[in-house]
């Protein structure tokens, strides 16, 4: 039952809207894997992985062998591909759950040889293997490729059905370290090929790349910001800002929503939230809000952030505590206990993204967005 007065409302039908968009902008050159590793960037992983597999979507992309096998339990049924690969203990889940995940390593071979003759499987366990370009995680470097494309031949319970790598900076449109990925990875998919392994996917390109570097999109692309409806600036080495834009009309999926749980006046001179963080100038209507830095909201909002309240903005007052924060409503005439406050989203006339909220905390829409506690509920829209 869903009591805590803060919740997150996620628009099933923004959802489907930005998967067909980035559909329609890649085919017929490529397909899509939606990545919705981190619970969906804080959307819910399950509910958008149902609704976007009924939209058409044949691959997933998760972090981690848990996420993949939760997904399954949803009722998933469409592709998994667990992108962080897997460590030892968690091979048999891979076999058990059908999921196909990223390796890099010998072990991952032994592992999964091992589980599969366990479990006295009958068909062979589909793998990617990732190959480091230079974004220096993970991955194979190319001096290793060989060795491993050998030990991967050699394994009869495996089958190598795709190969990938990930972009460093690909909102960088003119970076010389994204074309020499690119260089990187293409040399290691001609090795591939001169081995006698014939790849049936092939994918690097994120949501940035999707703009900046077509050539990178080969038969798979993997968005993940873009399916909740945001994208990272790009930007030029040579100018510092690109001059021009990816032209897809992807609209941000998720609304925070709170309430005011109190109304009170308070004079001038008077502070306002832990450690005095704040001093009226003048007398000042205070709203308390039931919702804090425990709840996922940016403590370096404090005294910086807004929300919006009766299609005005309300500037967030005082340092932001765990489950309370504080904002000046002196101007909003008729403000209420109970009335609704958007931390993220907008109205007719108000607008706040997760990108103002990563532009005072100094950070990117990705940590905002995956920082919302799972104790902030998700309501799915339409």
């Amino acid at each position: 039952m869903h009591t805590h007065p803060s919740w997150v409302e996620v628009s099933l039908t923004a959802l489907q809207h930005n998967f067909r968009t980035v559909l329609s902008y890649v085919q017929p050159e490529a397909g899509v894997c939606a990545v919705i590793k981190n619970d969906a960037y804080g959307h819910g992983a399950g509910a958008c992985a149902l609704v976007l597999q009924k939209e058409g979507a044949k691959w997933f992309g998760v972090s981690t062998v848990e996420e993949g096998a939760s997904l399954r339990g949803d009722g998933v049924t469409a592709r998994i591909l667990v992108l962080d690969g897997f460590t030892r203990g968690e091979e048999e889940d891979i076999v058990q759950y059908q999921l196909t995940p990223a390796v890099w390593d010998w072990n991952h071979i032994e592992l999964l040889e091992n589980a599969a003759e366990k479990l006295s499987t009958s068909n062979r366990i589909p793998i990617h293997l990732m190959v480091n370009t230079g974004l220096n995680h993970q991955g194979v470097d190319i001096g290793g490729l060989p060795a491993m494309l050998e030990a991967i031949q050699s394994a009869p319970h495996l089958f190598l059905e795709g190969m990938f790598s990930h972009f460093s900076a690909a909102e960088v449109v003119d970076g010389p370290h994204g074309e020499l990925q690119l260089q990187l990875f293409r040399e290691a998919l001609v090795k591939t090929e001169e081995m006698g392994i014939q790849l049936s996917i092939r994918h690097m390109a994120n949501s940035s790349a999707l703009a900046s570097r077509p050539q990178s999109w080969f038969n798979m692309v993997r968005p993940g910001l873009a399916i909740y409806g945001y994208f990272l600036p790009f930007s030029s080495i040579v100018t510092g800002h690109a001059d021009w834009s990816l032209d897809l009309p992807v609209k941000p999926a998720l609304t925070w929503k709170t309430r005011i749980v109190q109304v009170r006046e308070v004079a001038e001179g008077q502070p306002v939230g832990y450690s005095s963080g704040y001093v009226t100038e003048f007398p000042a209507k205070v709203a308390v809000l039931s919702v804090g830095y425990g709840d996922g909201l940016n403590r370096q909002l404090s005294s910086h952030g807004r929300v919006i309240i009766q299609n005005d903005y309300a500037s967030i007052i005082g340092n932001i505590g765990m489950n309370l924060t504080t904002v000046d409503v002196t101007g909003i005439p008729g403000v209420e206990v109970g009335d609704e406050v958007i931390i993220i989203g907008e109205t007719e006339k108000r607008k706040i993204t997760a990108w103002e909220h990563a532009g005072i905390a100094g950070t990117i829409p990705y940590e905002i967005l995956c920082n919302i506690s799972s104790r902030v509920f998700r309501k799915y829209v339409e």
